[in-house]
């Protein structure tokens, strides 16, 4: 039996959200995707609005709303493929280091500006030599009095450009054993001296989506930086990954959905042979699997979603979710492709696009191999 998760009043929000899309989001996707870049006005309106960590309490200029609104939000910014703004990213996975670790001073210093757009974050997982296998980690921070010396260097970060505060991933203590008992979590500010951007990476997909490699020269930075304990970063990073994962997820079935949708337009108008491309077998029995494996998306997502909210541990089922639907998502990008024919290929039409976005579902937050690994491991494998 499907569980009820929205309300009334949550589909008052999702038009209301939509509207807003179709406003100050659909008709800049193009431009923000030739600069590669998304302007600070928009993650200001965003932040007027309440769009940006809605889940804080009303004390950090939050709305205290229930994790549902977030949901709400990643899926219709992936429905008008949106997903290189990186709202979800900034509001479902990084502040909540913040809120979960940060004393009440860091607090708020900083969530204030996360939920008004004054404040853009990141966080600095991934580095050229450490990737899924984050025990491997090279950036160091040295203790210096009260500060913390950095060096090293980051790759892939998202927001990483354009991010006010990044929330990096160091060893205090290489020597620890187990290695990753020697992670912590550090806060760095923009202009922090030694705090260098780099450019910006070129990539398949996501080309409105800031991406960046970030460097750390003895960057000095004060100890009261420090998010929560030393030498916890590891499990506080694993702790958060449930929720990260299940918003790639949300990502991921929202398109699956709308590529979906835009493909069984175009076969009832598309003809061929004098007749609508739709109506022949093969691609009738195509879409009718993909129609179905959409829903099987939905409905294991729609579980995920109401057993986050109710506490349970999702870490196996989301991770089943994130490679599975993951994966089904890039076979409806190919087979929705392939049924546009030529068209498919052409930037004109939205599928191409999607096709080329759609792609990172399967490596960012732990590629299919490692989710695999993961639910293996919780089997007792």
């Amino acid at each position: 039996m499907a569980r009820q998760i929205y309300s009334e009043e949550h589909d008052i929000f999702r038009q209301s959200f939509i509207k807003f899309l179709d406003k100050e989001v659909v008709p800049y996707l193009d431009a923000w995707e030739e600069e590669q870049e998304v302007p600070r006005s928009a993650w200001k309106k965003m932040g007027e609005q309440g769009y940006l960590c809605p889940w804080l309490e009303e004390k950090y200029g939050g709305s205290g709303a229930g994790f549902e609104y977030s949901v709400i939000i990643t899926e219709e910014m992936s429905r008008v493929r949106a997903n290189g703004f990186s709202a979800s990213l900034h509001s479902d996975i990084v502040a909540p280091y913040i809120h979960h670790y940060g004393t009440e001073a860091q607090k708020e210093k900083w969530l204030p500006g996360c939920a008004s757009g004054d404040i853009i974050l990141a966080v600095a997982m991934t580095e050229p030599g450490a990737g899924s296998d984050l025990q491997a980690i090279r950036t160091r921070a040295v203790r210096d009095g009260d500060d913390y010396i950095l060096n090293g260097q980051k790759t892939f970060i998202t927001n990483g450009y354009c991010c006010d505060l990044v929330i990096a991933a160091v060893k205090t203590d290489p020597e620890a054993k187990p290695a990753h008992k020697g992670i912590s979590l550090i806060a760095v500010e923009a202009g922090t001296p030694g705090f260098v951007k780099g450019k910006r990476l070129h990539k398949m997909g996501l080309h409105i989506q800031d991406t960046a490699e970030l460097f750390f020269e003895d960057c000095r930075v004060p100890a009261t930086n420090l998010l929560g304990q030393e030498g916890q970063g590891f499990a506080y990073l694993m702790d958060q990954l449930q929720q990260e994962r299940l918003i790639v997820v949300c990502r991921a079935q929202a398109a699956a959905e709308e590529m979906l949708r835009i493909t069984l337009e175009y076969v009832k108008q598309r003809e061929a042979f004098g007749q609508p491309i739709g109506r022949f077998q093969h691609n009738a029995f195509k879409l009718a699997e993909m129609a179905t494996e959409v829903q099987l998306g939905r409905t294991f997502f729609d579980d995920l979603v109401a057993d986050h909210i109710a506490g349970q541990d999702i870490v196996t089922k989301v991770s089943m979710a994130k490679w599975w639907i993951g994966e089904m998502a890039n076979r409806v990008a190919y087979h929705c492709v392939q049924l546009h024919g030529g068209y498919g290929f052409m930037d004109e039409y939205a599928i191409s696009k999607w096709a080329r976005d759609i792609r990172a579902a399967t490596l960012y937050a732990g590629t299919t191999e490692i989710m695999k690994y993961v639910i293996a491991r919780r089997l007792g494998l």
